[in-house]
């Protein structure tokens, strides 16, 4: 038996039946979560695309001072089931998961209280985070080769009222990202390409957020897949549930990237064509691009649909910033969407980060008198109209059409 086998367990061994997660957002706890099956056969198809299996090492760690009932094989679940289906659904049967897990909970040595951190993103104390990996990372077998791992989890054995956060990634993310080289532990390991941290409450599309962080990576010394919920806001104190809820300007509860799900009792809605394409999961040859007041009709399928020809629409105003126009239906897991229609978002690819009122791509919002942009998407009846006079960008929904299909006219105002 190869080495590897004897130390990391394949998850394909270790998972059982169990499927339930749990947690409000990324910073509450939450009620039992049913398994992320859709019953989609055309929605993960992607005919012809390349096939590509992302490994990940999961590491079980616990602290001395917490008790936990948490079982291996409930945790490991929730990564060769739920997080796998929505791996490959999302990139249209292009990507999947190969997972191997420690045998083991390795225990941590210090108490909970010398890891713990805030909920709050820019309130987190950075060197506790590097603690925790360095601690948990100098346990793993040395045998394990972790830069050959395309991400690696830490799986506490603990709940988020103990440790501080639901999820979270360590690097690329909390602990800041370099393009030139992987997150290296005191210790001298290399954690590879990098590391995110989730509590027992985490909710699959939490488990999603931040493990997109690490396979989106870094490019030109930018995340390539940001959060996009408001880190300012999401950092003034109060309730966090409600906090949380004032931050998700950007693109509201339509991408798990902004907010993880939009009720807890359900799996996450997909995820939005502007980061399908920053994971490169979606073709440009799916993409259509039309110049600012350029006339054109196009049938734009829905985006969950494999067999969609048009499955995001481009309108480019410079060399960075443009128009992404898609077609979001109640099909796979958008079926957990708060609405359907046609979505039409302003990126910018200068912006990295959303702070200080900024984002790297925003909703327009079709009807503003619904809260949290759940009003946001357009449709064929009396929202079917979007106008940028200034930009020459004309915009109108003519019908729906078979198979969930939108019929857009595009031109000049």
């Amino acid at each position: 038996m190869p080495a590897k086998v004897a130390i990391v367990a394949p998850l394909s061994l270790l998972a059982g039946r169990a499927c339930r997660a749990a947690v409000c957002l990324a910073l509450l706890a939450c009620l039992a979560l049913p398994a992320c099956r859709t019953g989609q056969p055309d929605v993960t198809g992607g005919a012809g695309e390349k096939r590509i299996v992302k490994r990940g090492l999961v590491v079980l760690a616990q602290f001395p001072d917490v008790r936990h009932d948490l079982h291996r094989t409930y945790v490991l679940q929730r990564f060769s089931e739920q997080l796998n289906t929505f791996v490959k659904e999302m990139s249209y049967g292009a990507v999947s998961l190969d997972i191997d897990a420690t045998p083991d909970w390795i225990t941590l040595p210090d108490s909970v209280a010398k890891y713990r951190i805030p909920p709050q993103n820019l309130n987190v104390d950075k060197s506790r985070v590097i603690k925790l990996i360095d601690d948990a990372m100098s346990a793993v077998d040395p045998a394990v080769d972790l830069p050959s791992y395309d991400f690696i989890v830490l799986m506490l054995g603990a709940k988020f009222q103990e440790y501080g956060m639901v999820g979270l990634c360590g690097y690329p993310g909390m602990l800041g990202w370099m393009s030139e080289g992987p997150f290296q532990t005191k210790s001298g390991r290399v954690v590879g390409n990098g590391v995110a941290i989730f509590t027992s409450q985490a909710h699959p599309g939490t488990i999603f957020h931040d493990v997109a962080h690490v396979l989106g990576g870094v490019r030109d010394g930018k995340r390539m897949v940001p959060c996009l919920y408001d880190h300012d806001l999401q950092a003034k104190p109060g309730p966090a549930a409600e906090v949380f809820t004032t931050s998700i300007i950007n693109l509201g509860y339509w991408d798990p990237m902004s907010c993880h799900y939009v009720k807890r009792e359900l799996p996450p809605a997909g995820i939005s064509s502007w980061t399908r394409l920053r994971l490169g999961w979606l073709s440009e040859s799916r993409v259509r691009t039309v110049l600012p007041g350029e006339p054109a009709e196009v049938l734009l399928g829905p985006l969950e649909k494999a067999s969609s020809a048009v499955a995001a629409i481009r309108i480019p105003l410079s060399d960075t910033r443009y128009y992404l126009i898609e077609n979001r239906q109640p099909i796979g897991f958008d079926r957990n969407l708060p609405g359907s229609g046609v979505l039409i978002m302003l990126a910018d690819d200068t912006v990295a980060e959303c702070r200080h009122g900024q984002a790297p791509v925003k909703l327009v919002n079709a009807d503003p008198s619904v809260p949290l942009l759940q009003g946001a998407a357009f449709d064929a009846r009396k929202k079917n109209l979007f106008v940028d006079a200034a930009n020459q960008v004309k915009v109108e929904i003519l019908e729906q059409a078979a198979g969930s299909a939108f019929r857009l006219r595009l031109g000049r105002p």
